[in-house]
């Protein structure tokens, strides 16, 4: 295997998830999110569902077996039998996975940098810096996604990076959304004391409560070392005065018993469980479980389980210079949901006014992606992030498997380093997303496809969308390589070059959303 591996097949059934990301909950409700980024820049490289000048791949029912370096056969199971997860197997050209749409690990590496210290690689999720910005990818017309495959070469000889794109209709199209109930299951423990946890959740809490509809519902639930139903669930209508009082009646106590916040959580859910509505579990915590049941496999089960028979998704919101990340996304991921991480009443105001309104209401759900990469043309491709959402090729069209949940508005990017054969010519890949009517549960796909000569010469030269998506990435990878255990993505510039393209970026934009990145590139520039 060359130094920068290959990514097939991988057998894991990851689900994913996204939810009703929480503390915004009312500004989400209210639909105040922004617009789409404008594109701009050079040549656009773009080919989309409306043009299929190729015929596309399909992918097959199932995957063939194909022999492995060490004389096996791949099975489609991962590590299991033994083989290795980053050889794809000839001709199997498959990449699959669920949809995801957390932010939270870019949110926290860039709380971690401003505070002068490094991320640990482990809470670098490549896929998450990606989708923490927004994409112009043209929308569908009605439900359901469009999908957008483009690409540009790097300066490593016959790599390029490969994005699909999937986009689902505007949220203001939709109309009014239904009404909602919140279960708001937050953190009172002693380290909620420290700035920027209790006081900012308090403080977002009530700003919700002003702006969530009267026919909305919410209660309220604390846990520090003991969990405590504060307020049941409760329609605001005229009760907007008692929910303020609870929010303020927020104060720090002592330890961390998460597995009894998220039992009583569940419970209060369960029990103000109403028909016909939007029914979530927004958690709000540093998810620092040290009392208590702190098994996080336990925890992960009672989730997964109200989610199952009930149809409770959870939103789970990190707050905390110390943060428990691992465990935060493990449980939106058994929660059908969805993570998000806010250091600051700005990380607030877009958590809650730009992100919120695209979970409350659902597009699709069990929503899965295939790329199928075409072996005439593509000699080994890596997909960048997505470790923890990889689906077993097999499984794209069972339906039975978990994929992730979708609203309106919602963008989802995927970025692949491909290296193409010598002298390549043709059709490159055809991208596939597979999902289900949230009401219906019937099945729907849409594809679209690239070519090799729609490839642009240089990501530098790309126009904006993908030039900030390979900033992103990189700076991601630079992360995850700083131990030194993974190698660079193919053309990854080093972090002073990259910080300076990320500078030019953001004065060429003018957005504010590049400055910060273009900031926290630099800070770990000096670090490191």
């Amino acid at each position: 295997m060359n130094r920068y591996g290959t990514h097939g097949k991988r057998g894991r059934r990851g689900a994913t998830a996204l939810l009703a990301l929480t503390l915004a909950g009312g500004l989400l409700l209210t639909g105040c999110g922004g617009d789409d980024d404008a594109s701009g820049g050079a040549k656009d490289t773009t080919v989309d569902s409306r043009r299929r000048g190729s015929a596309p791949m399909p992918p097959p029912d199932r995957p063939r077996g194909a022999q492995r370096d060490d004389g096996g056969t791949s099975t489609g199971e991962g590590e299991k039998n033994g083989d290795s997860r980053e050889i794809a197997p000839d001709p199997d050209h498959l990449s699959t996975f669920a949809l995801d749409v957390d932010t939270a690990s870019y949110g926290y590496a860039r709380r971690t940098l401003s505070e002068g210290r490094l991320p640990d690689p482990a809470t670098v999720r490549p896929e998450e810096f990606v989708n923490s910005f927004r994409q112009d990818y043209e929308r569908p017309d009605g439900d359901g996604f469009s999908v957008t495959v483009d690409g540009a070469r790097t300066d490593d000889e016959d790599w390029s990076l490969v994005r699909v794109g999937l986009a689902t209709r505007s949220a203001e199209g939709r109309g009014e959304r239904p009404p909602a109930a919140l279960t708001f299951v937050i953190d009172v423990s002693g380290s909620m004391a420290e700035p920027g946890r209790l006081d900012l959740a308090r403080e977002a809490l009530g700003t919700m409560t002003d702006r969530l509809r009267d026919d909305d519902s919410v209660a309220l639930v604390t846990f520090s070392d003991e969990a405590e139903t504060v307020l049941p669930m409760t329609r605001l209508g005229d009760h907007r005065g008692r929910v303020h009082d609870a929010i303020d009646g927020l104060e720090p106590a002592e330890s961390t018993n998460l597995g009894a916040g998220v039992e009583a959580g569940y419970e209060t859910a369960v029990e103000g469980r109403r028909e016909g509505v939007t029914n979530r579990v927004v958690l709000v915590s540093d998810a620092l479980a040290n009392t208590g049941d702190t098994d996080a496999d336990t925890i992960l089960e009672r989730v997964a389980t109200e989610r199952r028979e009930h149809g409770i998704t959870l939103f789970g919101v990190g707050v905390g210079s110390d943060y428990g990340d691992a465990l935060m996304e493990r449980l939106a991921d058994k929660g059908d949901g969805h993570t998000a991480y806010v250091s600051t009443t700005e990380d607030a105001r877009e958590v809650f006014c730009e992100q919120l309104p695209r979970h409350i209401e659902l597009t699709a759900r069990d929503a899965k992606a295939q790329v199928a990469f075409d072996p005439e043309t593509v000699a080994e491709f890596r997909l960048v992030g997505y470790d923890n959402r990889q689906v077993a090729d097999e499984d794209f069209r069972d339906d039975r498997v978990d994929g992730g949940e979708v609203g309106p508005g919602h963008t989802v990017t995927a970025l692949y380093a491909v290296r193409t054969r010598p002298g390549a010519d043709g059709h490159l890949a055809t991208a596939t997303v597979r999902w289900l009517d949230p009401d219906s549960r019937d099945p729907h796909e849409e594809s679209g496809a690239v070519e090799t000569d729609a490839l642009g010469e240089s990501v530098w030269d790309a126009e904006r969308g993908l030039r900030v998506t390979a900033t992103a990435a990189y700076f991601a990878d630079a992360l995850r390589s700083a131990d030194g255990d993974r190698s660079s993505l193919p053309g990854a510039p080093g972090l002073s070059e990259l910080s300076e393209r990320a500078d030019g970026l953001a004065d060429r934009t003018e957005d504010e959303d590049l400055r910060e990145l273009a900031e926290a590139i630099g800070e770990a520039d000096r670090l490191a």
